[in-house]
């Protein structure tokens, strides 16, 4: 397999509940799960993690979490065009994509890896090559991180005395 160089996630059903939560006044909240950013730290220096979401009302409240709180990238990128702003930014044969819904499954064939929550959507949980046991915003990230610090890089061990904690072969 290719060296990995990228981590790129779906927010919405993959850090966060598969929930929309409304007011009459329109989206107030989205559920993030414990756990995912310090596994996602462990991941920060050996590959690249970008966050994408095509949740325009809800942008905001993703850049709260991801941008401001755990200093990840997040950009705005619709659903349908996701396969096509991967090749332009990245190899594809060096990337790890984590998606959920009904159009993540044309980004798996596309990719290097492809992860799934337990929840995501039926087609796109039989393309994925790692399913969680976790649900979607309720630990299916950290399970993940876990999962590729094992897969690419043969670490199995935890070391929490470091920066981020270091996993050790």
């Amino acid at each position: 397999m290719a060296e990995i160089e990228n981590f790129v996630l779906d927010v919405d059903g993959v850090i966060t509940r598969s929930m929309l939560l409304y007011t009459a006044e329109g989206k107030q909240m989205k559920v993030f799960g414990p756990d995912d950013h310090d596994a996602l730290n462990l991941l920060r220096d050996r590959l690249r993690i970008v966050f994408i979401t095509g949740d325009k009302r809800g942008f905001e409240i993703s850049k709260r979490r991801i941008v401001d709180e755990m200093k990840f990238e997040l950009l705005l990128v619709s659903t349908f065009d996701r396969v096509q702003w991967i090749e332009q930014n990245m190899d594809p044969k060096k990337t790890i994509y984590m998606g959920d819904g009904i159009f993540d499954a044309p980004v798996f064939r596309k990719v290097a890896y492809s992860i799934c929550p337990a929840d995501g959507f039926y087609m796109t949980r039989n393309l994925a090559n790692f399913v969680t046991k976790s649900d979607g915003g309720n630990r299916a990230v950290a399970e993940a991180c876990v999962h590729i610090l094992e897969k690419f890089f043969g670490i199995t061990e935890i070391e929490p005395n470091t920066k981020y904690g270091i996993w050790k072969k």
